[in-house]
């Protein structure tokens, strides 16, 4: 079964349920619909098409769906998301009264190893920010276009998705704020700092110069950030602009324009921020989510607690 395939009626009502009802992004949809796809399919293969019932599933069929995932050698990481699909869906089917219990409830997570993402530190930051600028003095619509993104990435934590997705209604550079639209569509507004301010007034310009060379036709006029041809810019030409500028502090290559984000965080709290305030800016629903970043730096510690304890 392929993602074009026909799902179960409960997994189209579901999917359905999700985009209209939760209204979760079209990318986070899609995602539900490959995992649920995966378990219909392994069910199919198991039970034959017409051998089974969702009310007749049990905590050890679900046993046996992670050990098939397991055999495929997926990442306890995956493992647990489609473990944590089949669960929702579940929650979605005792509350429609479609079933009496959630198998999937009693199986347990797999315990997920502790990661620390992969972030810039103060000076290859500043490398970073002034190899931008250095490219964006071509006064080339890209470099000075790229440069925006990239003040605004660590100015303001902004996830990928959120930066696309900016339009000019919600740019607002008098007051230095900007609203963005994060996961589950919550909005929420986050501060721009001087540097970014400036660079994107120098790329609005230039964004402006394009659109009056280009003319008519299907342009995105409300939106932000454009690529050459006047479109709003793609996810994976964000991708690739942010990982050209990576490229010149990044020695192991592990930084992604994921890392932006991490180093927007890393770097506040590391200046002793609030993990809540953290918590805000970067629009996470948990507090335990922004925990990870209390990796802060030893030297940071030891200057804590030689600040703080009366016999350091």
């Amino acid at each position: 079964m392929t993602d074009d395939a026909p799902l179960p009626t409960e997994i189209g009502e579901f999917l359905t349920h999700l985009a209209k009802e939760r209204d979760l992004s079209p990318h986070t949809v899609l995602a539900y619909r490959r995992d649920m796809t995966e378990f219909s399919t392994w069910l199919a293969q198991t039970h034959g098409d017409a051998g089974w019932s969702w009310e007749q599933l049990t905590r050890t069929t679900m046993r046996g769906f992670l050990a098939h995932l397991t055999r495929r050698g997926l990442a306890r990481r995956s493992i647990a998301r489609q473990l944590s699909a089949v669960r929702s869906f579940y929650r979605w089917m005792h509350r429609d009264e479609r079933v009496d219990v959630n198998p999937a409830r009693a199986v347990s997570t797999p315990k997920l190893p502790r990661t620390l993402p992969a972030w810039l530190d103060q000076t290859q930051a500043t490398t970073l920010l002034q190899h931008a600028a250095t490219r964006a003095q071509s006064l080339a619509f890209t470099d000075v276009r790229n440069l925006a993104m990239l003040e605004l990435f660590y100015s303001s934590g902004l996830r990928l998705s959120e930066l696309r997705g900016i339009d000019l209604s919600d740019l607002d550079l008098v007051t230095q704020q900007v609203k963005v639209r994060g996961k589950g569509r919550k909005e929420r507004i986050v501060p721009l700092g001087d540097p970014a301010q400036r660079a994107l007034r120098n790329y609005l310009v230039k964004r402006d110069a394009l659109l009056a060379q280009l003319g008519g036709g299907k342009l995105a006029r409300g939106a932000v950030f454009l690529s050459e041809r006047g479109a709003r810019i793609s996810a994976r030409a964000i991708q690739h602009a942010m990982s050209g500028l990576l490229d010149a502090v990044s020695e192991g290559g592990d930084l992604t324009t994921h890392s932006l984000r991490h180093t927007f965080a890393t770097h506040l709290v590391d200046a002793g921020a609030d993990l809540r305030a953290v918590q805000e800016l970067l629009g996470h629903a948990s507090i335990s989510t922004t925990q990870v970043y209390t990796h802060t730096s030893v030297d940071r510690l030891k200057k804590v607690y030689r600040q703080a304890h009366p016999r350091a």
